[in-house]
């Protein structure tokens, strides 16, 4: 079993940057792929990052890559998200996921774990 718990998010304007933290309890953080997804209103939920257990291996959205960068500390049993150059189209609730796997994957149903989410708003 795995918790999650987002930070970091809040009010920023275009162009800002905000690092989001996914702290997560449990003993297999060290082992689980882990993502990061978001949901702006009246859309469905979708894939911004996710990197492997190592942190090795990252895939990102086209809409974020150059901009976004996921990262995890195992040491620290947690997952960032470093996201700059932010755009009003980043506007959303963002979600950190975990999954029972080691390997990154960027579909939401194949993540077994999620958190409340955290909210990040860009104004223009």
């Amino acid at each position: 079993q795995v918790q999650l718990v987002e930070s970091g998010g809040g009010l920023v304007q275009a162009g800002g940057s905000l690092r989001l933290s996914c702290a997560a309890s449990g003993r297999t953080f060290s082992s689980s792929a882990m993502g990061w997804f978001r949901q702006a209103p009246g859309k469905e939920r979708e894939f911004v990052a996710a990197l492997n257990w190592s942190g090795g291996t990252t895939y990102y959205a086209d809409s974020v890559k150059g901009r976004f960068t996921i990262s995890r500390d195992n040491a620290k049993n947690t997952v960032y998200l470093q996201m700059n150059s932010l755009k009003p189209e980043d506007t959303a609730l963002y979600y950190c996921a975990a999954r029972n796997g080691r390997l990154a994957i960027t579909m939401a149903r194949e993540y077994d774990y999620w958190g409340q989410g955290t909210q990040v708003t860009v104004s223009s």
